[in-house]
């Protein structure tokens, strides 16, 4: 059966006047619920598919969402703030907050009628998930941000962990209100995205969007409205969820040095850099990372940091504590920080 066919049927969630729209990849297996929110503008095709098997595999009940003015999810109405760095630029945003947008993870979360949730964000949704495990920390059993920026900076303050110069490239995106526009943005934002040590598949990405042409990669007044949303609520070193943060070695529009801040101010919080990873998820890190998601989901009980460093299939994947005072060399196969007394080994490191 082609992965494709293996969604159940789309449904929806309500978030006061917003619609949320959701689906489960292979309902019939049940598993440890698991929520992913997607990124800026993009909806939850997104997320890959053979990404989403790997988490089922690993015993997930995976679940993906559109986020407000994303997707089949609600669009709200014009601002006068048209333009994404213009909306970061913003004291406040004009139409919504990001606690309205973290509420919209627990409304899919109570429509699916969960108690609570593993909770995995990318790009704009790991930003968002950090401030779904702060407003609502009851519900998220552990979180998992990917390619994102601390959830609480807003701002001039979020620039020093955006490249500017890929910045200004996607601000001067321009394409027609069609399909074929749809696609074209879509091959566009692909190219400026992937990390610059693999070879753009072209066929394979146009494939995938003409069953999935997405007109949110190229609406920027959606994106406004997005980005724009602030939050108010505490600084993310009041997570207490264990946290995994993730980010593409290559990354070209999000320095690494955002995940770095990130596991620096969460604690206990651990760090996985994928190889070859731009800011996105290729197929090469869906296993590794799922990997990851179960370990952390597995140890929830392990409160204090430990220290580890892996080699995958490439031979460069690395994972930190927040504590980088006892970060060690790549290449050993296993190791805790001081103090800790974490019984298991996570899956991807090297056995003797």
């Amino acid at each position: 059966m082609a992965l494709d066919n293996q969604w159940g049927p789309r449904r929806w969630a309500q978030n006061g006047s917003v619609r949320l729209a959701f689906d489960q990849f292979r309902p019939e297996l049940g598993g440890e619920p698991l929520l992913i929110a997607t990124g800026l503008g993009v909806d939850r095709h997104a997320v890959p598919d053979g990404f989403c098997e790997q988490l089922a595999d690993h015993g997930f009940a995976v679940v993906r969402y559109d986020q407000r003015d994303g997707g089949e999810s609600t669009h709200l109405p014009p601002t006068a703030v048209r333009n994404p760095i213009a909306a970061l630029l913003a004291k406040r945003g004009e139409t919504y907050t990001a606690e309205d947008m973290a509420d919209d993870a627990i409304a899919v979360i109570d429509e699916l009628d969960w108690s609570s949730a593993h909770v995995l964000g990318v790009s704009l949704g790991g930003a968002l998930a950090q401030r779904v495990a702060l407003r609502h920390p009851d519900r998220v059993r552990s979180l998992t941000s990917v390619a994102a920026v601390p959830g609480d900076v807003a701002g001039l303050r979020t620039f020093r962990y955006i490249r500017l110069r890929t910045l200004s490239k996607f601000a001067r995106l321009r394409f027609p209100d069609t399909r074929e526009g749809g696609i074209e943005a879509g091959l566009a934002v692909a190219r400026l995205v992937t990390s610059p040590r693999r070879e753009f598949d072209e066929a394979e990405m146009r494939a995938r969007l003409e069953s999935n042409p997405d007109p949110g990669m190229h609406d920027q007044q959606a994106q406004s409205r997005q980005v724009g949303a602030r939050w108010s609520g505490p600084p993310i070193t009041a997570i207490t969820q264990p946290t995994l943060v993730v980010h593409g070695e290559d990354d070209p529009l999000i320095k690494p040095e955002a995940a770095h801040a990130i596991t620096a101010r969460i604690p206990g919080s651990r760090m996985l850099i994928l190889p070859e990873a731009g800011h996105e998820l290729p197929a090469h890190a869906w296993k590794p990372l799922a990997a990851a998601i179960r370990e952390l989901a597995d140890t929830t009980t392990c409160a204090r940091s430990r220290t580890l460093s892996s080699t995958d299939r490439l031979g460069r994947s690395h994972l930190f504590t927040h504590d980088q005072r006892h970060a060690i060399t790549e290449g050993t196969d296993h190791r805790y920080s001081r103090g800790t007394r974490c019984p298991r080994v996570l899956p991807w490191s090297s056995r003797p």
